[in-house]
């Protein structure tokens, strides 16, 4: 069983902050830790003029790049859709949890990111019913979930470990 919990908002809502914040709590409780993000964009993780980075240019679908320290896989889509997260899941090695950030329209456990310098300010709860919590950065009660400050990473590790069932 892969546990899976999601940090989910509105454009600068804070989700990569406290996605980066809760690795790592998580990691220093003793836990492994892996991530997906979700970009909305067009993004690359490679730099014009390497090596690999020519691979995909050549028409290369994957590229793997490998050294002594890490390794990385790229997958180019050439047309094809792009993969669901339970697609990209299945690719990950064995972790005790997987932090997923974005992916707003997924069935899997999620807290809620706010802030008041979000791009949008619509409650994201009210519609999905798998956000669990909220976390923000001013007071965001009265809406029958647990609320917690944004800042307050240790309270929302303790509440991440509970629901995702992580326990020593």
């Amino acid at each position: 069983m892969r546990r899976v919990f999601g940090i989910t908002g509105w454009k600068n809502s804070g989700k990569t902050t406290l996605t980066e914040k809760l690795v790592a709590e998580l990691v220093r409780r003793g836990w492994s830790v892996s991530t997906v993000k979700h970009a909305h964009h067009d993004f690359d993780i490679d730099k014009p003029g390497a090596d690999s980075f020519r691979h995909r240019q050549a028409g290369a679908t994957e590229v793997a790049i490998v050294s002594g320290r890490r390794w990385a896989l790229m997958h180019e889509l050439r047309g094809e859709d792009e993969p669901t997260l339970d697609a990209i899941l299945s690719r990950l090695a064995p972790s005790d949890i997987v932090l997923v950030e974005g992916y707003k329209r997924e069935a899997h456990k999620k807290i809620e990111t706010r802030r008041l310098e979000a791009k949008d300010s619509t409650p994201l709860a009210a519609s999905d019913p798998n956000i669990v919590a909220i976390a923000a950065d001013f007071p965001a009660d009265g809406e029958g979930l647990p609320a917690f400050d944004l800042d307050d990473v240790k309270s929302i590790a303790d509440f991440v470990e509970g629901i995702a069932g992580l326990n020593r």
